[in-house]
């Protein structure tokens, strides 16, 4: 049990660097060759991309939806254990989250038939990690104020704990039709690698501290709880055992994972873009469509029963200097023996969290066609309403995401400049429940066959990060053929 509490803490702690998962300025941003990601239906304009190795597609995004690190550790002469209490316990709430999602791009390569020129075809791998932990206000409070004073009567609600996490290796394919002059719909099959995974979802119980009969008080513990993990095993015993070669090891088995030698998966995504009109544009996608089996190196711990104890009678924290510290130990160790708990290998399936992306886009100010000019597509080289260019363009987005307790949404309003073939820039302002003041700009450059585009959002926070709610950053290199560079 102890082992388990030592990890669950290390995941609270990690998620405090947090970040989400919406690339709202990716998103339909079609001069970049990676908005493929995010919508395989997005127009293509290129004859052919090849992302720099690693650098083709990074990106970074920070979010918390309740404290931030300023309110917890500014010197601003207010005691600690008054900021937890004022800043922590009284303002977060069980639906407030820290999360935690990256990725990198180890490749990605995009090209259009020769024989079929309406049709464009992209492979690669990228890596993904994804890590949410709900804040578990029940537990936190119990922690920090105890079971005595004025939570006598009080039953603290365990399934507060709610977490998940994964390290996955994605190795995808997809295909991009050019249907018309109007539609382009696009899909991408993927084939997940788990490096691991945890979660301890539908957790249910309560604990309750209440006026006892052979003591002062009495606690009673229902509990249902379990925690799932696929591959966590397998590194927890390479550094625990702290041999010479721990590190070697540890590469040895992660590079095992990342190329199938874990728990394999399969995810789709779908995507369309359609022209209303030559000037109106709608689009959505929905990604990670997808599970992963997991029966590989599983270890699972499991929690459930109820019992009733009379083991310590004070009130805390208020007395805890006039005992012995040893009585709350002793507490729990004796709940930790009277409720059955144990571990098993039992396989089972996690599923993929879950992203859907729309948009309307209205462009306007007519300057010519060099996007689109010699880009060797089918549909678009014998003309149409996709040959029509235009300088700019505003409209609004949709995102949701699939979360353990629900979903997750943002609201994006965006305005895009485009200079030529050379230039673009995009600014978005985002509404989500991590910030109402989400500023984002970001920058797309074309200098012959290379291409960098550079993203980033919430520019106001960038004065004081440690108090924002919100920081993100991606960025990439590419190499680009239009025609026959």
């Amino acid at each position: 049990m102890r082992i388990v509490a030592k990890f669950l803490f290390l995941v609270l702690f990690c998620s405090m660097s947090v970040f989400a998962q919406n690339k709202e300025l990716l998103y339909d941003f079609y001069e970049i060759p990676q908005s493929l990601m995010v919508n395989p239906g997005v127009k293509t304009s290129q004859k052919w991309y090849a992302g720099i190795p690693v650098l083709s597609g990074l990106s970074f995004q920070g979010a918390t939806s309740g404290v931030t690190v300023n309110d917890l550790f500014a010197n601003d002469g207010v005691d600690f254990t008054t900021k937890v209490q004022d800043r922590l316990l009284a303002v977060m709430g069980d639906r407030d989250d820290f999360s935690t999602t990256s990725q990198i791009e180890g490749f990605t390569v995009g090209f259009r038939g020769k024989n079929r020129p309406d049709d464009y075809y992209s492979f690669g791998m990228y890596g993904e990690m994804d890590v949410i932990s709900y804040w578990p206000k029940d537990l936190a409070i119990l922690a920090f104020e105890g079971n005595g004073g004025n939570n006598i009567g009080r039953s603290f609600d365990l399934g507060d704990l709610n977490l998940r996490g994964e390290m996955v290796n994605v190795f995808h394919f997809g295909i991009n039709r050019k249907v018309s002059a109007a539609l382009t719909v696009g899909a991408r099959a993927k084939i997940y690698s788990s490096i691991f995974q945890f979660q301890s979802i539908n957790n249910s119980g309560s604990f309750v501290t209440t006026p006892g009969q052979n003591n002062v008080y009495e606690s009673t513990i229902n509990a249902d709880m379990q925690l799932q993990t696929a591959g966590v095993r397998g590194f927890y015993d390479i550094v625990e055992e702290d041999t010479g070669t721990t590190q070697k090891d540890v590469t040895s088995l992660f590079t095992e994972r990342v190329l199938f030698g874990g728990n394999l998966g399969l995810g789709l995504d779908f995507g369309f873009s359609y022209e209303l009109n030559p000037q109106t544009t709608i689009t959505g996608s929905i990604l990670d469509l997808g599970f992963i089996s997991n029966s590989k190196d599983v270890w699972n711990y499991t929690f459930s029963g109820s019992t009733t104890t009379d083991g310590i009678s004070v009130f805390l924290p208020q007395d805890i200097n006039n005992v012995n510290n040893d009585l709350w130990q002793e507490l729990l160790d004796e709940i930790d023996a009277a409720l059955p708990h144990g571990e098993n290998q039992s396989g089972y399936i996690s599923w993929r969290p879950v992203k859907v992306y729309g948009s309307i886009r209205y462009d306007f100010g007519e300057g010519g066609n060099p996007v689109f000019d010699n880009c060797g597509c089918g549909v678009n080289s014998g003309g149409g309403t996709n040959r029509d260019y235009y300088r700019n363009s505003i409209g609004g987005q949709l995102f949701m995401l699939k979360r353990p307790k629900g979903v997750q949404a943002a609201l994006t309003g965006f305005y895009q400049r485009r200079f030529g073939r050379t230039l673009s820039l995009k600014g978005t302002y985002t509404i989500d429940k991590y910030s109402i003041t989400n500023v984002g700009l970001g920058a797309n450059l074309q200098l012959g066959p290379v291409n960098f585009y550079v993203l980033a959002d919430n520019l106001l926070s960038y004065s004081n990060i440690a108090d924002s709610h919100y920081a993100s950053l991606q960025f990439g290199f590419n190499i680009i053929s239009w025609n026959d560079n």
